[in-house]
């Protein structure tokens, strides 16, 4: 019989009661919304990732305005580019070519109660944060509670509500609790960012500093040029260094971000040579700006990468809190003035699809009719919605023969004037308030967008609407987003192949009202916190497919937003530096797959 030593009792007791709890299932490698994984326990590396991966070399990135604090969990302040991907980690990461799926890193096992209420982690013993220090279930209490708290931003505090409480079993093993069952819950709680309890005790959380954090992941902050530079530099002891769910990737020894007042700066700054690889978001840009003797002897490479993202909306989003956008007709008169035809083809040389769903180039987007499990959620609500909703299906606004321009202004016009709107000396006003004209502003942060909005006002003038834009200071543009200071914004509001929690931050009432949420349109409908509640708690991809269906149709209808355009595939262009992995991952951003990439001698 094999002695116990007497400090090992209650730790050989915790572990035994957490055993002979009936609920609890066993534990595994990783967790997936539908029980179905890619990868068996034991993988060696991501299929994304090459084994031909060279460790070195200095990776230059860009981002815009400036940066002003190193916490990126609270709503004050900006924070610096990069912190959540290389400082900070979560107990799982998920991998980019499966919908929803989270392989454990912090955590090594992930058990899922048989009830569905309760998952228990219990933590990788190597697991470090980058001082050396262990990582504890008491560092992910601290964090649980840290977050959920008003300290944190509204979206963690929102994204973790269902997470009533958790309980440590051990020094590495510690359950969390949920409110009510739901079949992604558990994969939301494996993306809990796990902070180091002792070194917020010396340094506040709440606290909007540049004091470098302590985080468990492959960087740590080496410089800092506040406001305008941030380097990070890869932690020579990095504990997951060959762990399945990193090897093979944040290759590069330092990564810096370089900030710029504008898109229209960057770009002619990339083309110098003073950083090394740029995303794409403008079409004039891809087609006329970035070409030239470098692209043609390839020491710039220009390229388009595959996905299969979710596109969600991009649009122009109207904040029903202002009165001048709380009437239904005057939103759809508004997206009648926007010519999407002509500006895809003037502008953006054809390279874009019109956006025609909240879930756009995605299975989940709402077709036809509604009809079977989707129809049985709006048909309750049927008195409360417009008839378009049953009657119609979403169909954006064309000026595609035999539709024309002058065709939709004119039921514009028709839909202003039933709204108590009329034009008087070429303005429009208001039948009963005739001193009071229909004036709004359009918020930009990039005057690349400037050539877009000129003709939309243009059109809206021809309505006697008086909008117009504005192109402000990055930081100022994002402390005005997060207190809902705005008439008119371009957003997106981006969608995973699993919607969820994040519903509740963009939709629900609960975050209508909640500076920073991104909530941005102002919606308290409690149709749509029904729907968006028929997603959260959906037992199965068909009941998540219908809700989201239902949801997409109701939004659609209700006229919040300009619907505008999508990409299906990523736009990018590097300085020929790199050596990339065969494979592409599936459902990713392009900083996403640069992680997998390695500098080159050339």
């Amino acid at each position: 019989m094999r002695r116990i030593c007497p400090s090992n009792i209650p730790v050989l007791l915790s572990t035994l009661l957490l055993l002979l709890i009936p609920c609890q299932a066993i534990a595994a490698h990783a967790v997936s919304i539908d029980g179905v994984l890619k990868y068996p326990a034991g993988f060696d590396q991501f299929e994304y990732t090459s084994s031909k991966a060279v460790k070195g070399g200095n990776l230059v990135l860009h981002d815009l305005g400036s940066f002003d604090t190193m916490n990126p969990f609270i709503l004050k302040g900006t924070a610096a580019a990069g912190l959540g991907s290389f400082v900070f980690e979560t107990l799982a990461v998920r991998s980019l070519d499966e919908p929803f799926s989270q392989y454990g890193l912090i955590a090594k096992d992930i058990a899922l109660a048989d009830d569905g209420l309760s998952v228990t982690f219990t933590l990788d013993e190597k697991a470090r944060f980058s001082d050396g220090s262990k990582i504890t279930a008491d560092d992910v209490l601290f964090s649980l509670k840290t977050l959920k708290s008003e300290q944190s931003h509204p979206f963690y505090q929102s994204y973790f509500s269902d997470i009533t409480h958790a309980k440590i079993i051990n020094d590495r093993t510690i359950r969390f609790y949920f409110a009510k069952k739901n079949r992604e819950l558990h994969l939301i709680a494996c993306e809990l960012p796990v902070l180091s309890e002792a070194y917020y005790s010396k340094h506040p959380f709440a606290d909007q500093d540049l004091n470098p954090p302590i985080g468990s992941g492959p960087y740590i902050v080496d410089k800092i040029i506040p406001g305008k530079s941030i380097s990070y530099r890869k932690n020579p002891k990095y504990w997951a260094e060959n762990h399945p769910t990193r090897k093979n990737m944040f290759n590069f020894n330092t990564i810096t971000y370089k900030y710029y007042s504008d898109q229209l700066v960057s770009v002619e700054a990339f083309k110098a040579g003073d950083f090394d690889f740029m995303p794409v978001n403008i079409a004039k840009q891809w087609a006329r700006d970035l070409v030239g003797k470098k692209f043609e002897s390839h020491q710039i490479i220009k390229e388009y990468l595959d996905h299969k993202n979710n596109a969600g909306m991009q649009c122009f989003v109207m904040n029903i809190r202002k009165p001048l956008f709380s009437n239904r007709r005057v939103r759809q008169a508004i997206g009648l003035a926007f010519d999407f035809e002509w500006t895809n083809k003037t502008l953006f040389f054809s390279q874009y699809t019109q956006t025609n769903s909240y879930f756009s180039n995605s299975e989940l987007a709402a077709t036809g009719l509604p009809k079977g499990l989707e129809l049985s959620y709006l048909t309750p609500f049927k008195d409360n919605l417009p008839t378009e909703v049953f009657t119609q299906p979403l169909t954006p606004v064309s000026t595609q023969p035999p539709n024309t321009l002058r065709g939709n202004l004119r039921k514009a016009k028709r839909l202003l004037a039933e709204a108590g709107w009329t034009i008087t000396d070429g303005r429009l006003t208001r039948v009963t308030q005739p001193e009071q004209p229909f004036k709004f502003e359009i918020l930009l942060a990039s005057p690349s967008f400037e050539r877009v909005m000129a003709p939309f006002v243009r059109n809206l003038e021809k309505l006697g609407i008086e909008a117009t834009y504005r192109t402000i200071d990055p930081a100022l543009y994002t402390r005005r987003i997060k207190s809902f200071d705005f008439d008119m914004v371009v957003n997106v509001f981006g969608q995973s192949q699993s919607p969820g929690n994040e519903q509740r931050s963009y939709w629900h009432s609960s975050s209508a009202d909640q500076p920073g949420t991104r909530n941005l349109i102002g919606l308290k409908d409690p149709v749509i916190d029904a729907l968006v509640e028929k997603i959260i708690y959906a037992t199965s991809y068909s009941e998540l497919e219908a809700a989201c269906k239902a949801l997409d149709r109701v939004l659609w209808y209700g006229y919040y937003v300009v619907p505008n355009w999508y990409v299906a595939r990523h736009r990018v262009v590097y300085w020929n530096k790199f050596g990339k992995p065969e494979t592409l991952p599936l459902y990713y951003q392009p900083e996403d797959a640069l992680m997998t990439w390695w500098q080159i001698d050339k």
